[in-house]
Parts: C-alpha cells; structure tokens; sequence
C-alpha cells in the first residue's frame, strides 16, 4: 500500500500536465484533491490548477485564515482502496476532476481567526513523497516598529506560523519576523526605521522541490 501511494505521488510531477487538460472545467472536481495534485506538479497551466491555486490564496487571505490545503478533504483512501481496472492515481484524478467542489468563501466581513484543524490525511501520508505537504508554510505577519521621543525603539511583533504535520494536520505556533522568509515585502530596515506591516505570506516546495509563493496584504 505504503509503495503504492508513493509511486502514485511521484507520478504526479510526470503526469498532471497532459492528464489535466483533458479534464472536465474547473468547477468539476473536488478542490482539495485538485489543490494537493497541482502543488505537487508545480501548479501545471491549465483552468482547473488555475482554480485551485485561487482557492488556495483565498483561503489565506482574512478572513478567516484558513489552511491552505485541507487535505482531510481529499478521500485518498476512497481512491487508493478497492481493487478497481482504473489506477490509484487515475482514481485520484476521476476524484479530484470530475466530483463536486468544496470551496470555503467567506460570506461577509469576519474577526480575524487563524483555524487550526487535527483533521488528517486518510492515508499515511509520512512518507518522503508527501514532504511537499508538509513545506507549506503560512506566515501571519503583524509587525511594527517606531522610535519614541527619548529614542527607545518600541517593536510590537505578532507574527504567528500555521503549518502541517506529519499525516496533514494544521496548526499555529508563535513565531517572529525574524523567522519570515526573504521573498516576504517585510521592510527590513537598518535600525529602528518605522514600520507597520501586516500579512499573510504562505510559501511551499513542490514534489521536486522548486520554491514558490504568494502573500496577500491587509
């Protein structure tokens, strides 16, 4: 089963570009399969990766702050499971493509909440293969910086971090901005130049490992 999941995650690299675009329109498919196939082949250019990678940001962008990839969503055990004439990842991919979305699109204005989910993958996803999972990396930055009239430097530093566990699981931690990774816009001043920043930044690795990322202003 283990070398099963694995094969049929390193085919996704290889695979997704000619597989999606023959597929049925973005709207067709499962979005968190979609989401979990496209990041692992680099976000290939086609109408459903474009979908997904949208609802990917969205889903960063306040409010709420959401996980990115919400791979609980995504039945790889359905996929991987019965005997079928279809493979594992050929089943994936009639889940991924061709069922209902599950989008989340706030509705109105909201407090800002950072969710955090011990929802998990229905696979073991512990492997290397799914190392791409667990590089996504959510940077909620809320940082300031001013000089007072007696010249102290007053910093307010708020920055948390969600990211992914072992099977997918989702969670926040304290973290600074010190810790923001350069492709950021944080200003990085000399000194105690004046700041107010705020952000999510989310950055990832795919299956082969080329960096990307994006980061929504607020």
């Amino acid at each position: 089963m283990k070398h099963r999941v694995r094969t049929a995650a390193t085919a996704v690299a290889i695979t997704i570009s000619s597989l999606v675009g023959s597929v049925e329109p973005a709207q067709a498919y499962q979005v968190d399969c979609a989401i979990l196939l496209c990041l692992a082949g680099g976000w290939p250019a086609s109408a459903p990766c474009a979908h997904a990678r949208a609802v990917f940001i969205r889903r960063i962008t306040p409010w709420p702050i959401e996980p990115p990839l919400q791979i609980w969503r995504c039945p790889m055990g359905a996929s991987f499971s019965a005997p079928a004439v279809k493979s594992p990842m050929e089943r994936l991919y009639d889940i991924a493509f061709r069922d209902a979305p599950q989008v989340s699109v706030p509705q109105a204005p909201l407090p800002l909440v950072q969710v955090q989910s011990y929802e998990r993958a229905d696979i073991d996803i512990s492997g290397d293969a799914f190392d791409f999972v667990r590089s996504i990396r959510v940077f909620h930055i809320q940082f300031s910086q001013r000089q007072n009239r007696d010249g102290d430097c007053i910093r307010s530093d708020g920055t948390r971090l969600g990211s992914y566990g072992t099977q997918g699981d989702y969670h926040w931690r304290g973290s600074s901005v010190a810790a923001v990774p350069t492709a950021s816009d944080l200003p990085r001043p000399s000194g105690c130049g004046q700041v107010n920043y705020r952000s999510v930044f989310v950055d990832w690795r795919d299956h082969q490992g080329n960096y990307g990322f994006e980061e929504v202003h607020y």
